[in-house]
């Protein structure tokens, strides 16, 4: 809503000229109400609805045209097309097997770390049953278990305008292996424009790759799908560690992106756990970019593992 304040000065001045000129009046009055009418129409939307229109599909036209390419060729242009074949044939599939025992070896396990402790890793039922041991121990005891499930939840907030809340769902299997299901609400409720919503869910499959009794180090793909005007899904791929800094405190940060209709998001945050038994109080920062907007907020949060 835009107000317009006029002083006594400028309202002798119009009066004046509504008298004495009121072609000349008219046309001024027409010209500010034109003038306030796009200024409307150029703020007459919030910040979620600019994030769901950056994020939906862009109508893309495509001129076609059509070429004749002739199909002859020369001797000189075959002789590199076999050369070419030959490379191909002789160093291609060395090249893939490298590159297949590289990535192997980053992403899963390296040939030197089967004969270490943190290759044979064991998942806890919570963190600090054992006062030196997080999410993992290296022997099998009373602390140990083959399956875990976390769930959590976390406000979030930007201003008193904006705010929303993480529903979390972490189920973990045979030490190694989780899937992550993810529920991300946003409510905006600005004055101006009224109230807004959107809603992010996320869902990952996850490989823990460092597992350590103070350190866990995971990766995960999957996909999001993007609720209301959106309504579509994107490649999702994410990033996370938790640091078991000493009984009952550790540090978590994770980062998830999502590709979308061109476009991209990113959520990343940084705890601060508290354990209590069975039970995490967590607070921190979370980062929001959703499509040509973002959001910086702050998070409060509980959860409990069993």
């Amino acid at each position: 809503m835009v107000k317009i304040y006029f002083n006594l000065g400028l309202v002798r001045f119009m009066l004046t000229h509504m008298v004495f000129n009121p072609k000349l009046m008219l046309s001024r009055l027409l010209l500010i109400t034109t003038c306030v009418f796009i200024s409307n129409l150029c703020i007459s939307q919030s910040k979620l609805e600019r994030a769901k229109e950056s994020l939906k599909k862009q109508e893309n036209s495509i001129n076609a045209s059509t070429k004749n390419i002739g199909n002859n060729k020369n001797d000189e242009e075959e002789e590199k097309s076999l050369a070419k074949q030959l490379f191909a044939e002789t160093f291609g599939r060395l090249l893939v097997n490298i590159f297949a025992y590289t990535a192997y070896g980053i992403l899963v396990e390296a040939p030197f770390e089967k004969d270490s402790p943190n290759s044979r890793a064991i998942l806890t039922k919570q963190p600090y049953l054992n006062p030196s041991s997080g999410n993992y121990t290296y022997e099998w005891g009373n602390n140990s278990t083959i399956g875990r499930t976390a769930i959590s939840s976390r406000y979030i907030f930007e201003n008193s305008n904006l705010s929303g809340n993480h529903l979390n769902i972490d189920m973990r299997f045979y030490n190694r292996l989780a899937v992550e299901i993810d529920y991300l609400q946003l409510w905006e409720n600005n004055p101006n424009f009224g109230y807004n919503t959107l809603a992010i869910y996320t869902g990952l499959v996850k490989y823990h790759r460092i597992r350590t009794k103070r350190f866990d180090g995971w990766w995960g793909i999957g996909a999001s799908y993007v609720d209301g005007s959106v309504d579509d899904f994107g490649f999702s791929f994410g990033l996370g560690t938790e640091i078991f800094i000493g009984n009952p405190i550790s540090l978590e940060s994770n980062f998830n992106h999502t590709l979308i209709n061109n476009s991209t998001l990113g959520k990343f945050n940084a705890l601060i756990n508290y354990y209590v038994k069975h039970y995490k109080f967590n607070g921190g920062y979370e980062y929001l970019k959703i499509g040509n907007q973002s959001f910086s907020t702050v998070s409060v949060g509980l959860g409990i593992n069993f």
